[in-house]
């Protein structure tokens, strides 16, 4: 080509495309005010006010009795058949429903359950000086109705239990707490080193119990379910009530670490490095003792005739007996022993998580995610088969608004997880695998392990971040008004407030929030990447019982729901109206629904409780807490002009949005210390954690408390007060640094 005529060429291209380029910019321009091009307009609109009223509307309490009938048509414990059975079915029930896409998500993980072998069942036996039986407890649980006839049936066990056969006297240890030990040894002088202990279920997680026993040395664990937290008095037992029956027992698991044992911080993937079963009950915590479930039936007999002190008065649950603490028997009975026979094998299966999605139209890598487990020790009619059968309903409606048009702002995401009840290891093990996504882009996690297990009142445990949503969301949903009968509440937050506030007496106290601790799925979203979250259900009155008296046995059946919790599935259909609502306003609003100022209050709060707690050992060690006042005093500032730029933000500029939503999304990221809290790292958060001794409960800063326990007894007097020192030091520069990174600048 001719060297000329190529310039011509050339000069003439960028000519045309420069007249293009203008031409769009004048025709942008030149529209007429108020007018934007339409993507422009989806860039910036905020939720549609219809959305919410159509999918409560399409919440229906008779599909979800038909979705819970269908999944406690069968026992359903992890890596087992009904594991991928159930998972394929609730995939292909997603898609059908309309979600964009549903997928199952495989780990091979170690997993835990009675062996095989007919001949060595586990067994607690009582017997005479010359071996004669007195007692034995049955392998399995009394066959009371016809549910309990499936041969699919695991029987009572407690999942990784050392294996053992040992015999010795018997040592009552109340709820197996630290403190209990304690009181047995510094104020009775009982030693259990040595002896078979008995503890009643109870007050902390049953992991707890197993490790406290083995650190103090017993010879094995007995856990049985007391009455007094189990089977009220004056309510019948099932099948003809809701309590349980002496044959009943609590299955469980006692592994206190989270996620597969074999592949710690790790997902337990096709290409990952598995430790050796040996190293994982080290790093995970397994127990080497054997430890057993029993029924009250056979809790009475071991505990009638014991020897020693009469129990303290807080040590005494139920049972027609005289509580002593042993060890030994009586001397009518001196000669009698316990033997504990535990045969469990531990094997790598797989199991299934499935995850769902319906993609946002304007930003769809930003997620609100709500989580479920599937799995199930037995039929798991509450624990969890009624959250599945919620989530199930609520994947419904959502999936009727999207084929009507309807698309979130964000992505919703929907999860059901598996293995939970082994210690949360499908949702563990998911969010190790996509932590570096979950980390950046997940708005929140919204975890409905049980939806009722009973029919009093909605109950939350929740990061502050999520209180302004679950109080509007409850605002909005109406009250199932179950019980009691005849009250009458406008609206689920009414009933709240009124069963559960916050401050007693207060007629217009806000609701009470529980602390998130561990014990579901919540827990590595939260505790681990420092992703807000929150769980909640529908409780039992706690003037009766503190919790459903038939969790984890093989009488948590589709008619004790059905029977005796919630006959109309009304109180499910609030639950899952609630978990509907939130997942709209986190997804749909144009700035998110996070107070920042609610966190303030709640450092506020704590840092105060600290001051009550410790000051006057604080004072003897010439502590100071004045930096970490100062902390809490410049995040307080830093969250009420992150609220102002809320309330004054340009909601016609999208960057300014983003800008907003990043940092409320990022400001629970901002309590997580990367090098998790001492003697257990994978616990990150450190302003909210797990109590070390109480997996179950939750512990505001959760470093300093550790340090602080029994520190009057501490060998090393020096070295733990400069522990506690240390982790002063981390909370206060913790609290500084996230009160730096909600600020505009933040340098």
């Amino acid at each position: 080509m001719d060297g000329s005529r190529g310039r011509f060429l050339l000069v003439a291209a960028i000519g045309l495309v420069a007249g293009v380029v203008l031409g769009v910019v004048i025709g942008y321009f030149s529209r007429q005010p108020g007018s934007a091009a339409p993507w422009a307009e989806e860039l910036v609109r905020d939720g549609d006010a219809s959305a919410g009223r159509r999918v409560q509307e399409e919440i229906l309490p008779e599909n979800i009795e038909e979705n819970l009938r269908r999944l406690t048509s069968v026992p359903h414990i992890a890596g087992r058949e009904m594991d991928l059975g159930q998972a394929e079915d609730l995939r292909d029930r997603w898609l059908q429903y309309g979600l964009d896409s549903a997928r199952l998500t495989p780990y091979d993980i170690l997993l835990s359950y009675p062996s095989s072998d007919e001949n060595s069942p586990s067994r607690v036996t009582l017997m005479e000086a010359d071996g004669t039986v007195v007692i034995q407890s049955q392998v399995e649980e009394a066959p009371l109705d016809q549910w309990q006839d499936d041969p699919n049936i695991v029987p009572p066990f407690n999942a990784y239990s050392g294996s053992g056969d040992v015999e010795g006297e018997l040592v009552y240890v109340n709820y197996g707490r630290v403190e209990d030990f304690f009181h047995l040894q510094r104020d009775l002088n009982i030693d259990p080193s040595g002896k078979i202990c008995i503890a009643r279920y109870g007050s902390i997680f049953r992991g707890d119990k197993a490790e406290k026993a083995e650190q103090f040395g017993c010879l094995g664990l007995i856990i049985y379910s007391d009455p007094a937290d189990y089977s009220a008095r004056d309510y019948p037992v099932y099948p003809d009530g809701w309590m349980l029956p002496p044959s009943g027992v609590q299955r469980g698991t006692l592994m206190i670490a989270q996620g597969d044992p074999l592949t710690p911080f790790y997902p337990a993937n096709e290409y990952a490095y598995r430790l050796t079963e040996e190293e994982a009950k080290v790093v995970a915590g397994l127990p080497g003792i054997p430890v057993h479930p029993i029924g009250f039936g056979v809790g009475i007999e071991l505990l009638r005739h014991l020897a020693g002190d009469e129990a303290p008065e807080d040590w005494r649950g139920d049972l027609n007996i005289t509580y002593r603490t042993g060890p030994g028997f009586q001397q009518a009975h001196a000669g009698r022993r316990v033997r504990l026979q535990v045969n469990v094998q531990n094997e790598v299966k797989r199991t299934y998580n499935v995850i769902g999605i319906i993609e946002g139209s304007v930003e769809p890598d930003r997620y609100v995610i709500m989580g479920n487990h599937r799995d199930a020790w037995v039929f798991g009619s509450v624990d969890p088969s009624s959250g599945t059968a919620v989530q199930e309903e609520v994947a419904r409606a959502f999936g009727k608004l999207k084929q009507e048009g309807w698309r979130p702002r964000r992505s919703l995401v929907f999860a059901s997880w598996g293995a939970e009840e082994y210690g949360l290891i499908g949702s563990t093990e998911w969010v190790e695998e996509y932590s570096k996504v979950l980390q950046e882009r997940a708005v929140a996690y919204l975890n409905v392990d049980i939806a009722a297990l009973g029919n009093y009142t909605f109950r939350s445990s929740a990061s502050p971040a999520m209180f302004q949503s679950v109080f509007e969301a409850t605002k909005k949903v109406p009250d199932p008004g179950v019980n009691p009968a005849g009250s009458s509440y406008s609206s689920l937050y009414d009933s709240w407030a009124a069963k559960v506030p916050k401050d007693e007496g207060d007629p217009n106290s806000l609701p009470n929030i529980g602390q998130l601790g561990s014990g579901s799925d919540y827990t590595p979203f939260f505790q681990h990447l420092g992703i807000s979250s929150i769980d909640f259900r529908f409780i039992c009155d706690p003037a009766v019982l503190d919790y459903y008296a038939l969790y984890h046995s093989s009488y948590e059946t589709f008619d004790l729901v059905k029977n005796f919790i919630d006959p109309e599935f009304k109180v499910h259909q609030a639950v899952g109206r609630v978990l509907a609502e939130m997942a709209l306003d986190l997804a749909d609003s144009l700035v998110l629904p996070i107070d920042p100022t609610v966190y303030s209050t709640a450092l506020q709060d704590i840092a105060e409780s600290v001051r009550t707690e410790y000051s006057t050992q604080f004072d003897a060690q010439s502590i100071s807490m004045e930096y970490l006042d100062s902390a809490v005093s410049n995040f307080t500032r830093s969250a009420l002009r992150l609220k102002d730029r809320m309330s004054n933000i340009d909601k016609k500029n999208p960057l300014a949005v983003r800008v907003v939503n990043d940092q409320l999304m990022q400001l629970e990221r901002g309590f997580i210390d990367p090098l998790g809290l001492p003697g257990r790292e994978w616990y990150r958060h450190v302003v909210y954690a797990p109590s070390a001794h109480n997996s179950y409960a939750g512990q505001a800063f959760p470093g300093l408390a550790d340090a602080m326990f029994d520190i009057e007894n501490a060998a090393n007097q020096t070295q733990r007060w400069e522990e506690v020192k240390k982790q002063l030091a981390i909370i206060t520069y913790t609290v500084q640094s996230a009160a730096t990174a909600i600020e505009e600048g933040g340098l």
